[in-house]
């Protein structure tokens, strides 16, 4: 009898997908933590932003970004075709509802690497399906050697990565998880131990009523 529930377990233990959102200041390593866990882990993927910044070398629409308009980001925005949507560095960026949806009632996670604006407005449209994480520095110094070391940016556009670094920070206390990236390997295990937390919840196991009511059955 043992076996017979264990033959059906995969399929009436069947999950709701989650909205696993990473926040960091520029720097501190949410991008990197983002690219290890999708090449970890095969039942996530990165959601897909809207923006109105020019496509750059090598991106494809669609698969990197959606590129739009001005003018279709705010027909998109009228239409309530976003679960949230924010305006970085001069360019707006937004994540469509229509796939997330999809992707959520199949069982699938999806990847966010957003601000705290965006986090917030996530929250507030799917806050049931949200884990908030986010990610500091060891220390402000740091952030900024991060940001020199990387050699694309000019000394002013550093100064005004490390002032909205520390709004961004300020924030922190609006999140589920705050992780201190000091160690890279030993944050990304913690970022993998959340996830997987999260995934066991009895409020996303969507096939768990049926299974207990036919396990007393028996």
């Amino acid at each position: 009898m043992a076996d017979d529930i264990s033959s059906h377990s995969n399929d009436k233990l069947s999950r709701r997908g989650l909205l696993f959102v990473l926040s960091s200041p520029s720097g501190a390593g949410k991008s990197t933590l983002a690219r290890m866990l999708l090449g970890a882990d095969d039942e996530i993927a990165m959601s897909v932003s809207v923006t109105t910044r020019a496509q750059r070398p090598g991106e494809e629409h669609g698969k990197d970004y959606y590129f739009v308009t001005g003018d279709e980001f705010e027909e998109m925005v009228a239409d309530h075709a976003f679960l949230e949507y924010a305006t970085v560095f001069g360019h707006r960026y937004a994540t469509p509802a229509a796939p997330v949806q999809k992707s959520l009632e199949h069982g699938q996670d999806v990847l966010f690497d957003i601000d705290w604006q965006g986090t917030q407005q996530l929250y507030q449209r799917a806050g049931q399906d949200v884990v908030r994480v986010f990610i500091l520095p060891p220390t402000l110094a740091e952030l900024r050697d991060r940001l020199e070391s990387r050699a694309t940016d000019s000394n002013e556009i550093i100064d005004s990565r490390m002032q909205r670094a520390t709004s961004e920070i300020s924030h922190w206390d609006g999140y589920d998880y705050v992780l201190i990236n000091d160690d890279l390997d030993a944050c990304f295990a913690k970022v993998k131990q959340i996830l997987s937390t999260e995934r066991l919840r009895r409020a996303r196991q969507t096939g768990l009523i049926g299974f207990v009511r036919d396990l007393v059955a028996e």
